[in-house]
């Protein structure tokens, strides 16, 4: 705390798996670039999930998010105690003298922080810059890795389609990883145009329509959509700046998407609701979620959800993975009912096989449907595991692998084959359906 001394400071209390503190990553990094050396920022994360006392997760957080202000882990929740935090996210406006001058909670609007972060620059004298630290100025550098931090992937005939979050950009693969095309510069920014000028902000879902492949732009708080044969890039709707009313929606982190003949279903994040932007009539409609954080079932605007990532759609069922409630959610599309799969509730995670009853998750991400099975194949990140649900009977259980995974983020199945994103190892791995075996697939090396 004393090296943050001698200027404004903006001191972040969050939780690496909360989209709202996510949010406040992005407005404090808006900030700081506006206000250059007048300004400086840190973050200090406390666990949600036990999976959240690993410090990879900061170094993830940095990637995603290019981040160049320092984060560290209160793994015991210290801090949170001397400071008295009572949720996340909080921000402390600290003075140049490092005595707290406001205290902010939640994610409101970045314009209402900007005023007081102004207001506080105001009354503070002018003070020679402060010295840099020697370096490139970047906190636990990572290595230089063809993938960084993958998510959504997409397998159609003899091509997939892979979301390089990390790397803010779309990759188009043939089945053995060779790259084919990029979508995407990799600058960490909100440009529509070609596939070389176009730029995303930690992209993390992905959907394909014939020659169209959607794109859940999570950090721009916009849909997106490519078109695979001129390989342009275009925005369906979203500012690309922060969470924006859409007609009757509200766009807030964009993350798993399924598309229909006439629907593309999304997975709101930031706003904890499941909705619907109509392809003919461009017109994004909240299907259920009432927007409170909670594991409530019911119908349409009764239900709640807990900050849904992943979507899986077979006829009128859309599949919802719900991660902060460690759940597996159910959405009858014809009357728009909630049912709860499995999960009991937010604060309720472990990682127990089962009948659905017993059976918990920790921070699931991502969900697939087996073609042939009724099966949903889960990416249950927190336990860094595969595991299956089989639906009717409701069963759990884990897939055994030959190797530990990393915090998967995304699986899909295709080419008789699972195809897991190994995203805390910066790797796409393939499942072989016929024998079981397991192989890395070599994108872009």
């Amino acid at each position: 705390m004393a090296d943050l001394r001698g200027a404004p400071t903006l001191l972040l209390f969050g939780c690496a798996s909360s989209a709202w503190t996510r949010q406040r990553l992005d407005d404090m990094t808006r900030l700081l670039r506006r206000h250059g050396d007048n300004l400086q920022g840190a973050a200090l994360l406390a666990p949600r999930f036990d999976a959240e006392r690993d410090p990879r997760n900061l170094n993830q957080l940095q990637a995603e998010h290019a981040l160049t202000y320092p984060l560290a882990l209160d793994a015991d929740w210290v801090a949170w105690q001397q400071f008295g935090i009572e949720s996340w996210p909080t921000l402390l406006l600290l003075d140049a003298h490092g005595q707290e001058r406001q205290r902010v909670v939640g994610a409101g609007p970045v314009a209402e922080l900007a005023e007081l972060v102004q207001a506080l620059l105001a009354e503070t004298p002018e003070a020679p810059p402060k010295t840099k630290p020697a370096g490139n100025g970047k906190h636990n550098p990572l290595p230089d890795l063809p993938l960084s931090y993958p998510t959504a992937v997409v397998v159609a005939g003899s091509k997939l389609y892979l979301a390089d979050t990390g790397h803010h950009r779309i990759l188009e693969c043939d089945l053995n990883g060779r790259i084919l095309r990029q979508f995407g510069s990799g600058a960490y920014d909100f440009l529509d145009g070609g596939a070389s000028v176009a730029a995303f902000r930690r992209p993390q879902g992905l959907a394909l329509q014939r020659e169209t492949l959607f794109v859940a732009d999570t950090g721009n708080h916009a849909l997106r959509r490519i078109d695979l044969r001129s390989g342009d890039v275009g925005t369906l709707c979203g500012n690309g700046d922060a969470p924006s009313q859409v007609g009757a929606a509200t766009i807030d982190q964009p993350s798993g998407l399924q598309v229909s003949s006439s629907h593309l279903y999304v997975a709101m994040t930031g706003d904890n609701r499941i909705c619907a932007y109509d392809l003919s009539n461009d017109v994004l409609e909240t299907v259920a979620g009432s927007g409170y954080f909670a594991i409530n079932d019911g119908n349409g605007m009764f239900a709640a959800f807990a900050q849904p990532t992943g979507l899986a759609l077979r006829q009128d069922v859309l599949y919802v993975c719900d991660a902060a409630g460690s759940a597996i959610r159910a959405v009858y599309l014809r009357d728009q009912r909630v049912q709860t799969l499995v999960g009991q509730g937010p604060y309720d995670f472990g990682n127990i096989d089962g009948p659905r009853s017993i059976a918990r998750l920790q921070w699931p991400r991502a969900l697939a449907l087996d073609p042939h099975d009724p099966l949903l194949w889960i990416a249950d990140a927190g336990n860094d595991r595969i595991c299956t649900l089989r639906l009717g009977g409701g069963v759990v259980s884990n897939h055994s692998m030959p190797q530990r995974l990393h915090n998967p983020g995304g699986v899909a199945c295709g080419d008789d084959a699972l195809w897991i994103a190994d995203t805390g190892a910066h790797a796409l791995l393939r499942l072989d359906g016929r024998d079981g075996t397991l192989r890395h697939v070599p994108v872009g090396e």
